[in-house]
């Protein structure tokens, strides 16, 4: 062969090489369930790295595709969207302390090792094995596997009973089968109509005995966190006189779930929807005011991140806040530097001022931060610490519980409301790291809502657990009736009476980042406006919660 022959030689196509890493490793992750693989995008970039390139171009190739690499690698994982990291402008007030923490929970040992594993792998198979051929073999079976099934082929699903939604109306059946994105847009739409026409009417009874209502919001407080610390049973929830075990906060983040609390009148709205004026006859606060309640509100902190206390204010019809964070000694210091106040001396507080208060009737929104994420513990000397979940927990509760004691000793017609606003996401799972909330899983929503009575006419008995799924029109009815008084001709209430035929309703819990409906007894999700609905992926990592605990 001569030198033009030569020169005029097609050029070899390369292997992946070290690319082979990438692709193999993916393939490890999407085989424990823990990678969204996205075929199409990393089949162009396995062919664009095997293209036959002088040597200049290849360099340069590679320097580009790295970071599309590094890219791709995060779309086919089930984190959200980096943009939404960038709409959230409240990380900008986040505590250095706090932003490292984040980062620290980025970094799993487990996988560092088993990548490690697999680089050991590569090493001692590579001299032996041409990978590139196993690479291209996982991709061919993927795309196989991609192909959709003649409709010939596909059975008709058979229809299945559905869940009972309040008042009484049949959520339309649902068929068995998987099922696709316009048949879950237009659930969701029917869902929003129908919740769009309830309502809880608050009759006016001056026979009626007069009592305050305390409505405690609690922060990152889900029935998930309990069982992870351990304090499911802790002596607060066992001494309540109303439990509900299946109760659904909607959303995962604060000021939308205070919205949805103080709109409890209403039925469920849309994200969207809370961002648009209420009726009159939604806002809980309003009705009771319009009852001869007293309308008050108190934080254990300053309110002002993401603008939460205006929020508030604007969208429930609240009044300025009775005390001052300042006013209250430094029990922790909040991921973003504000001081919080230990909630036993704000609830005390507010009982020593309420006891001289002539208000007939009064009802109190709280609202509480103690338990949210990167919160630390300030001790004697003015410096702060690291303070676990668990702890935070315990204090919380324990305070709550004192309180109660100490309601209960003076005697007066009380009604405690404890409802969570979210949950802190312990655990973490396949979709968000601990302590992500960006998609409002069962885990985050399923929240411990519980009532207590203290000196009401209410006959004696045991705990009343509700089980059916429940939310805020149920909170906002057991209030009407308790407002109502008893029936005509008894002198007590009975347990049995008012929880009769509470609102129920179906699971669907929003946020800006996305919805999660359960259909057909499996949760999914649909991460933006007109985009695809897919299952909510198992839970994929629940050790990542001890190391917050």
């Amino acid at each position: 062969m001569n030198a033009s022959a030569a020169c005029a030689a097609p050029r070899p196509w390369p292997g992946l090489g070290l690319w082979n890493l990438y692709f193999l490793g993916k393939f490890a992750l999407l085989w424990v369930g823990a990678l969204n693989f996205q075929l199409l995008p990393n089949l162009l970039l396995a062919a664009v790295l095997l293209l036959p390139l002088p040597r200049w171009a290849a360099r340069l190739r590679t320097l580009l595709a790295i970071p599309a690499a590094v890219a791709l690698l995060y779309h086919d994982s089930w984190l959200p969207p980096f943009s939404r990291l960038l709409a959230q402008p409240g990380v900008l007030d986040f505590s250095p302390e706090y932003l490292l923490e984040l980062a620290g929970r980025f970094v799993d040992w487990q996988w560092l090792g088993a990548g490690l594993l697999l680089v050991l792998g590569y090493a001692l198979l590579a001299p032996w094995l041409r990978l590139t051929t196993l690479s291209l073999g996982g991709l061919l079976l993927l795309s196989l596997q991609a192909v959709p099934l003649p409709v010939g082929l596909v059975q008709a699903a058979a229809p299945t009973a559905a869940p009972v939604a309040g008042g009484g109306a049949a959520t339309p059946a649902a068929p068995a089968g998987e099922p696709d994105s316009a048949t879950l847009e237009a659930w969701l739409s029917d869902f929003h109509r129908r919740e769009a026409e309830r309502r809880v009417s608050f009759a006016s009874n001056a026979a009626a005995p007069p009592f305050d209502l305390l409505v405690l919001n609690v922060c990152s407080l889900s029935w998930d966190d309990l069982e992870a610390v351990g304090l499911r049973d802790h002596r607060l929830f066992a001494r309540l006189d109303i439990l509900f075990d299946n109760f659904n906060s909607a959303t995962s983040y604060s000021g939308p779930a205070a919205i949805r609390l103080l709109r409890a009148s209403c039925g469920q709205n849309s994200h969207a929807g809370l961002y648009q004026p209420a009726g009159e006859q939604c806002l809980l606060f309003d009705n009771l005011g319009r009852l001869g309640f007293a309308k008050q509100l108190a934080f254990n902190h300053n309110g002002r991140f993401d603008g939460f206390l205006d929020e508030v204010r604007g969208q429930g019809g609240l009044p300025e806040p009775l005390f001052a964070a300042s006013s209250f000694g430094r029990a922790l210091v909040a991921f973003d530097s504000s001081p919080i106040a230990a909630d036993g001396e704000v609830l005390g507080r507010w009982w020593q001022q309420r006891q001289g208060n002539a208000a007939e009737r009064l009802a109190l929104f709280y609202n509480s931060i103690t338990l949210h994420d990167g919160n630390r513990v300030v001790e004697a000397n003015g410096r702060t610490r690291s303070a676990g979940y668990r702890e935070r927990a315990q204090r919380l509760l324990d305070d709550l519980d004192a309180f109660l004691d100490q309601l209960e000793r003076s005697g007066r017609p009380v009604v405690v409301v404890l409802v969570p606003e979210h949950g802190a996401a312990l655990h973490g799972d396949r979709m968000q790291i601990s302590g992500m909330r960006e998609y409002p899983s069962r885990a985050i929503t399923h929240v411990p809502v519980g009532v207590k009575l203290i000196g009401l006419p209410l006959a004696e008995g045991p705990l009343q657990r509700i089980g059916a799924p429940s939310s805020y029109l149920a909170l906002s009815e057991l209030v009407a009736r308790l407002h109502a008084g008893p029936p005509a001709g008894q002198a007590h209430f009975t347990r049995e009476a008012l929880l009769a035929d509470l609102p129920q309703i179906d699971w669907v819990a929003e946020s800006a980042g996305g919805v999660v409906v359960e259909y057909a007894g499996r949760d999914y999700l649909r991460t933006r406006e007109g985009g695809p609905w897919q299952p909510y992926p198992q839970r994929a990592q629940p050790e990542v919660a001890h190391a917050r605990q």
